[in-house]
């Protein structure tokens, strides 16, 4: 066989292969999600731009690991069962490559869906540096409210240094270090067709 020819049909098959995989991979993601982030009480006046990006969500079994973990060990024991999950999704912040999401949920309301997501928290160098009490506060949370009905009334906040907890009815529950920021301009960029 001609060398040159084997070299154009195996380049063609090389480009064939990475345009189905970039196909596959934007077929497969199940919500993307524009907000920007507002600071509030003393970070008032602070804005930044984000991206959600959600691949599939979690699966009910990782709930209950989530849940029994917390039980066992509160919420070092969760955060560790956390970081040890496969991932579903990122957070993109600009200037940042984001933050995988460990767990994502969906839970429908009248108006449309809540979605909870919750990632790993960078610990900056300082705060390891001090050993400050920010440590503790290892993950990144938020709940952006998608109204179906009315889009410019879709809400979110964003708990940018959070523990987790499982409050008496089962439900994940935030206790934070710093004030949350709301999510505001929301933008659903998820097709009529793959809506849950």
């Amino acid at each position: 066989m001609n060398p040159r020819l084997k070299l154009v049909r195996t380049s063609s098959r090389i480009i064939l292969a990475i345009m189905l995989t970039a196909a596959v991979a934007a077929v497969a993601q199940v919500e993307t999600i524009d907000a920007q982030a507002r600071g509030t009480s003393t970070q008032s006046g602070r804005q930044i731009g984000i991206k959600i990006i959600i691949n599939q969500y979690s699966p009910p079994e990782d709930r209950q690991k989530l849940i029994d973990a917390f039980k066992k060990g509160g919420n070092d024991e969760m955060a560790r069962t956390l970081f040890k999950m496969k991932g579903v999704g990122r957070i993109q912040i600009p200037g940042t490559v984001g933050y995988t999401i460990a767990f994502a949920r969906s839970i429908p309301t009248p108006t449309g869906r809540k979605i909870r997501f919750v990632t790993d928290r960078k610990i900056a160098f300082f705060e390891a540096a001090q050993n400050t009490r920010s440590q503790s506060y290892n993950l990144t949370a938020g709940e952006v409210e998608i109204n179906d009905q009315d889009k410019g009334k879709s809400t979110g906040v964003l708990y940018p240094a959070a523990q987790l907890g499982i409050s008496n009815e089962g439900q994940l529950q935030f206790s934070l270090y710093q004030n949350p920021w709301q999510l505001v301009g929301i933008i659903d960029w998820t097709p009529k067709n793959k809506e849950q």
